[in-house]
């Protein structure tokens, strides 16, 4: 068979899934509250839990898997002539992006699409990452006790906040790809600039990743079912009765 082999285990788990919009707003408003609970405490621990924060918006922002983000630079940001309104932050290049086997990490350029990325990346790169990161540290997401974060770190961080709000454990920090590849197709971006920006080689590795809610389906229903009640001709009829099967 001529067709693409995807190897990555955790997508064959079918408890691996993506937020739903509520979810995933109720997991950043999450974050943002443990930031100003630990800092209304006076506890060193905020500055970190800002850290986190930003860095699970970001993976989201650009579909980056848990490396792909851990091995951000600040340099790794620049601007994108077509999209001038996001300033430096118009493109996000990822330098150890997810290699073939055998292979060297393959690098991709992901676009930036949301107003409030540039402006929640420029918050931390100018006024709270130089408060972490020891001078001359490229790191985007230093660490208090590294150069830079660690994988565990990441997870239990993610895991911490998921349990608190009682989300399900097949929810994890890949689930973040997985909203961002849905809910671009589920707001009507094009296929192909969506396998493009998660850097899949074949369109069917997109599809595994494509988990769309059940209330983007009822939507696309009811606009289909709308659009052949509008066909009133025998021959729209016909074609739409052909379309069907």
């Amino acid at each position: 068979w001529n067709t693409a082999v995807h190897v990555q285990d955790n997508e064959a788990d079918a408890k691996k899934r993506a937020f739903t919009k509520a979810e995933l707003h109720a997991f950043f408003a999450h974050c943002d509250d443990e930031v100003a609970r630990i800092r209304a405490f006076g506890r060193k621990g905020w500055l970190p839990a800002f850290r986190d924060a930003v860095l699970f918006k970001v993976a989201y922002a650009y579909g980056l898997r848990r490396n792909e983000a851990r091995m951000l630079d600040v340099a790794d940001f620049g601007r994108n002539p077509h999209g001038v309104e996001f300033g430096e932050y118009g493109v996000c290049y990822v330098r150890h992006g997810k290699a073939n086997k055998g292979s060297a990490p393959k690098p991709r350029s992901v676009l930036t699409l949301w107003a409030w990325v540039p402006e929640v990346l420029q918050e931390w790169v100018t006024q709270f990452r130089p408060l972490l990161a020891p001078p001359g540290s490229p790191a985007l997401w230093p660490s208090e006790r590294a150069a830079r974060i660690g994988l565990q770190r990441i997870n239990s961080r993610f895991a911490a906040y998921r349990d608190a709000l009682g989300l399900p454990g097949g929810l994890d920090f890949h689930s973040l790809r997985r909203s961002y590849v849905t809910h671009l197709v589920e707001d009507g971006w094009d296929a192909r600039f969506v396998q493009e920006q998660a850097g899949h080689e074949h369109p069917s590795t997109t599809s595994i990743y494509t988990c769309v809610s059940s209330d983007f389906r009822t939507r696309t229903l009811r606009r289909i079912l709308g659009d052949l009640k509008r066909c009133r001709g025998r021959s729209c009829d016909k074609i739409a009765s052909v379309s069907i099967r």
